[in-house]
């Protein structure tokens, strides 16, 4: 199953809900694409919505840091949510889950960036 994005806009948050594959090929190009296209749009709070990947390969995660610097260099923050098991013990083993916000509640994690904008 190759990955399917949808995004939606909540207080201000750009919430991309992604299920599927995060691999080498369609699935990083697909990510890449989407995070790029919202920051030329002007979007710069970004939440990804992990709850529904099945599978993320080191591609995947070599995406995740990409667009994650992408957003950063822009100004903006890009936060990940509802991180299962596999792909948060994958951020643990790579060290990378300190680099990331990760938050298992939307709602909180959409008032972060609120905090974060006024601190």
């Amino acid at each position: 199953m190759s990955m399917k994005a949808t995004t939606r806009e909540v207080n201000g948050v750009i919430v991309i809900d992604i299920s599927g594959r995060i691999t080498l090929g369609e699935g990083c190009s697909q990510l890449r694409e989407l995070i790029r296209g919202l920051l030329a749009k002007g979007h710069k709070n970004l939440l990804l919505n992990l709850t529904d990947v099945t599978y993320i390969d080191s591609s995947g995660i070599g995406e995740l840091v990409s667009g994650f610097t992408a957003v950063s260099n822009q100004g903006g923050q890009m936060k990940l949510l509802n991180l299962t098991k596999k792909v948060k013990d994958l951020l643990q083993i790579t060290k990378l889950l300190t680099v990331f916000d990760v938050h298992d509640d939307e709602a909180k994690a959409i008032a972060s960036f609120q905090k974060s904008a006024n601190a």
